[in-house]
């Protein structure tokens, strides 16, 4: 006896450029290491150029392509809307997609404000009611050694926590000379450092902790004020108007540094930075208890350090854990022990969670909820910023 074929889930990913890669890889893959309750098929892939977008489909293994991201929407044989976009097209794209009946996979930050998150966040809400579901792509929740830490938080083993400490240290434009790009553009961007890269510690220490982040007090700083632009562009063509210069003004945030208070008491110490000269994607946790301490850096990433203050002082000491067993979160699907995960398994874990929850009914995490609650930390700090004043994180009820 032959088996039934499996029901499908038909993706349509809209844009296909550094997120869009690495989603593309993720849905191909899935499939072939877990036992995926559906199938996901790559339907469409959609870009702003039509000749790009097609050279994309064939490169990354989408069955079709298409220049309008209302396409992805309106089609009949599109189950998801995966957005890999500038942060400016977030809630348009989302909340049509939601109204449609998709459901949809939004990259981090949720959106370049709070109002829009907002909107995105009730669009779910009303989707939801029809079996929609939506998730947030804070991809590094899914790196094993992170999903151990939060397992050990969650059993007690480093007892009540005190302090927090999160750091996401980049160096690619310390170069005062490198090129604007959309991602120096406060109009496409939302924000710098802050949202890019921030917004991942924000999400990590919380998931960590199982506890949120209630006021901030913080700090932003543009180092270099104005850029060139890239060979052969101009302020139009960036989104900036018609005129024709050689340089342009970086309009967000180079470096963010705040502290914060968790619900739970913890006092947290964040920094995100494109200027850590020498640093090119070092994503470092430290949480402390009363009854030991974790340690993560994620260029080192398939290691977690333990520190038990239960032991005998004789032999205490951190405990350096290589994340490769397969009882790790995620690990048996892959390589032997000692193997270890790279860059791209988070995506991997991310298509598996989100198929998952669609096929079972339930709620994929993080939510737009949850996408929504960071962004209410994002523009805390800002504020703060601004006023240099301590500023408390709005909850729902």
């Amino acid at each position: 006896m032959t088996e039934s074929p499996r029901s499908t889930l038909r993706v349509a990913m809209v844009g296909h450029a550094f997120m869009g890669n690495a989603h593309s890889q993720a849905w191909r893959t899935a499939p072939h290491f877990f036992d995926l309750p559906l199938t996901p098929e790559m339907s469409l892939v959609v870009g702003h150029d039509a000749g790009r977008a097609a050279a994309a489909a064939v490169r990354l293994g989408w069955d079709a392509s298409s220049a309008d991201w209302r396409e992805a929407v309106t089609r009949d044989d599109v189950d998801l809307v995966d957005i890999c976009t500038p942060g400016s097209t977030h809630a348009e794209i989302a909340i049509a997609a939601l109204d449609a009946g998709k459901h949809v996979l939004c990259e981090k930050p949720l959106a370049n404000t709070v109002a829009e998150a907002e909107a995105m966040t009730a669009a779910a809400r009303r989707a939801h009611a029809n079996g929609v579901r939506s998730m947030v792509g804070f991809t590094y929740r899914r790196v094993p050694a992170i999903g151990l830490a939060r397992r050990l938080v969650a059993e007690g083993r480093i007892g009540e926590i005190r302090h927090v400490r999160a750091q996401y240290l980049q160096d690619w434009i310390v170069d005062p000379e490198a090129p604007l790009s959309w991602r120096l553009d406060k109009a496409q961007a939302g924000s710098g450092s802050l949202g890019d890269i921030g917004a991942h510690v924000v999400d990590l220490t919380q998931y960590i902790t199982g506890e949120r982040i209630r006021e901030v007090t913080g700090r932003l700083e543009t180092f270099v004020k104005e850029r060139p632009y890239p060979a052969g562009e101009t302020a139009g063509s960036l989104g900036g108007g018609g005129t024709t210069t050689e340089r342009g003004p970086v309009t967000v945030d180079d470096a963010a540094s705040f502290l914060a208070t968790f619900t739970g008491g913890a006092m947290g110490v964040f920094e995100a930075t494109r200027f850590a000269t020498g640093r090119k994607n070092a994503i470092r946790i430290e949480v402390n208890g009363s009854r030991g301490s974790l340690a993560f850096d994620f260029e080192d990433m398939n290691v977690l350090e333990f520190y038990d203050a239960t032991q005998d002082d004789d032999t205490a000491g951190f405990r350096r854990i290589l994340v490769t067993e397969p009882t790790h979160p995620y690990v048996g699907h892959w390589w032997p022990a000692g193997h270890g995960l790279g860059y791209e398994h988070g995506f991997t874990h991310q298509v598996v969670d989100l198929v998952g929850a669609i096929a079972a009914g339930t709620d994929p995490a993080p939510g737009f909820a949850d996408g929504l609650q960071v962004q209410r930390v994002l523009a805390a700090v800002e504020t703060s910023s601004e006023t240099r004043t301590w500023q408390e994180i709005p909850t729902d009820d």
